[in-house]
């Protein structure tokens, strides 16, 4: 049975959990939160300038990953942030990540996105291998983050 790769709606979203919580589990960063990630995905789902795709074989699905459009002015224009490339471990090693990066991809050129880029845990030597191996380029960048900006008291300019 081939793999189907395809766009993902709301009605994909409960096979989806699993594997966020299995890329979850991978990651130092980041709990599972099935109520969290189920209303991401459905944000996801619903913006025109964003992408999930899920990976299926014999109907189960077997990976994921989800792309949105942010505007670059490194670029000068779209680039895509990518996310949530998850393969179902009992499937690994079979080519399945590449073809879900390599779809997302068409995806991208098609918004008039120059560039994709992705976070990685910098601990997660099986995942940095896959993107060195696709060609992915590592950066000097590093990844900031706080969860209060928003409610935190901001000086005012005079």
């Amino acid at each position: 049975m081939p793999i189907v790769i395809r766009q993902a709606g709301h009605h994909d979203i409960e096979q989806l959990l699993p594997l966020l919580g299995e890329l979850c589990a991978m990651e130092q960063d980041f709990l599972f939160d099935e109520a969290r990630q189920r209303r991401g995905l459905e944000l996801l789902v619903d913006d025109t300038g964003s992408c999930v795709l899920m990976a299926e074989l014999d109907g189960q699905t077997v990976g994921m990953c989800t792309a949105q459009i942010v505007i670059s002015t490194a670029e000068g224009g779209a680039s895509a942030l990518v996310e949530d490339l998850v393969v179902d471990s009992r499937f690994r090693g079979r080519g399945l990540g590449r073809r879900l990066l390599g779809r997302l991809r068409r995806w991208t050129e098609g918004q008039g996105a120059t560039r994709m880029q992705l976070l990685a845990d910098r601990d997660n030597a099986g995942a940095l291998g896959f993107y060195d191996r696709c060609g992915w380029d590592r950066t000097n960048m590093i990844c900031l983050r706080t969860t209060d900006a928003c409610t935190a008291e901001v000086p005012h300019e005079e």
